[in-house]
């Protein structure tokens, strides 16, 4: 291959940085990392970050290869017939092939009073606004956790932990996602924190106020904090940019990740979706489809058709606190089945999950950086990681 490819990746999540390290990896590619934020956000401890017990952050230059530029700016536009990027500080990209891996953050869910009286803790900032709200209110005051999802269960039962009390509104089952078995020891272990759990049909949060939260059945749970982890979205980022989403904003693909508008795009993560194969959004499913999204740039820079993306899930695992949780295991499909781990075991099972994941992303630098360094066509020394803009997303 000898003239250079460039390469633009926008988004520094686990898709986009498994994209980036692989295609960082072939001698003639060039790779540019678009991220709004100078650091990685470890999402999957978010909610440790929120009582203090991890700071859910990674330095780009232990995940991410130093033959990846990184541009520290939000893109705010794709011209896919230019093939060009614009930045949201003023500058624009050129590239060859694009990887959309713009990740997801919390829904809004529509609920008077929401938006302005609840928390999130699905992205760096909303956990740092609700550490915040926490550490300001007294240790005694009531936490209202909204959504009994994955997110849900792993934030009402660390807080509970340290002492606070908690209340945890289903909307409608505890672990909607869990086998009903695994859901058990689920509920006993939320049952010793002292989480008292709300669900069933009159439990949806109807109204969010700075008292508390009004559920469906008229009844009032009062709590100093809310905080809501039902729902995601993702970016507008495409439908922006004229490019075909689903009804999520999802960018729409075929079974190759490429975008169903122009093969020179392609997702990775959380912001795309193969309609006839759907995945659950995850960080199971962005480390997957990170390097099966590069797979298919490499295979149509050599010249190769792209292979069908093929991916296997294993389970979920949640985090009850510190000290308990619970591995649910599922078939390659992601349909979950009757077996788990729960206890002491299943808090490390979880801990195991996450280093590994962090460990699979310093590998893959790794392996990025062993490329020799070399000089594109912009005058960049892609040899190293080299921020161009340190101002937030604006």
């Amino acid at each position: 291959m000898n003239e250079n490819v460039e390469v633009v990746v926008v988004g520094g999540g686990y898709g986009g940085v498994t994209a980036a390290n692989r295609l960082a990896r072939r001698v003639g590619v060039s790779v540019t990392l678009v991220n709004p934020r100078p650091e990685f956000v470890s999402r999957i401890r978010l909610h440790q970050l929120v009582t203090g017990s991890d700071d859910a952050v990674e330095g780009f230059g232990e995940v991410l290869g130093r033959n990846v530029r990184l541009v520290v700016d939000s893109a705010t536009r794709i011209d896919a017939g230019e093939r060009r990027v614009s930045l949201a500080g003023g500058d624009t990209l050129s590239y060859d092939y694009l990887v959309y891996a713009v990740g997801s953050g919390a829904a809004d869910p529509g609920v008077p009073g929401a938006a302005e009286f609840a928390h999130w803790v699905s992205d760096l900032e909303g956990a740092e606004r609700l550490r915040s709200a926490l550490d300001a209110a007294p240790a005694s005051a009531s936490v209202t956790v909204v959504g009994a999802g994955p997110t849900g269960l792993e934030t009402a039962a660390e807080l509970a932990e340290t002492g606070r009390k908690v209340t945890l509104v289903c909307g409608n089952v505890l672990g909607p996602s869990l086998h009903a078995r695994v859901r058990r020891p689920v509920a006993r272990r939320l049952a010793r924190l002292g989480v008292t759990v709300l669900e069933g049909p009159g439990a949806q949060v109807t109204e969010v106020t700075g008292e508390g939260v009004r559920l469906g059945d008229g009844r009032e749970v009062p709590g100093a904090v809310t905080i809501w982890t039902a729902g995601f979205r993702v970016p507008d980022l495409a439908a922006r940019s004229g490019l075909r989403t689903d009804s999520a904003g999802r960018l729409l693909t075929d079974t190759t990740l490429t975008s169903v508008d122009d093969e020179r795009i392609v997702a990775a993560g959380d912001a795309g979706v193969m309609p006839d194969h759907p995945f659950r959004m995850s960080c199971q499913a962005a480390v997957q489809l990170g390097p099966a999204a590069a797979d298919t740039i490499l295979r149509r820079i050599s010249g190769k058709t792209p292979a069908p993306v093929r991916m296997f899930f294993a389970g979920q695992c949640l985090s009850l606190g510190r000290k308990e949780g619970v591995t649910q295991f599922s078939y390659p499909n992601d349909k979950v089945n009757a077996l788990s781990i729960s206890g002491r075991t299943g808090a490390g099972v979880k801990e195991i999950a996450c280093r590994f994941t962090l460990n699979k992303l310093v590998s893959g630098a790794r392996k990025a950086s062993s490329r020799p360094a070399h000089v594109s066509p912009h005058g960049d020394i892609t040899g190293r990681t080299t921020p161009s803009d340190t101002r937030p997303a604006a």
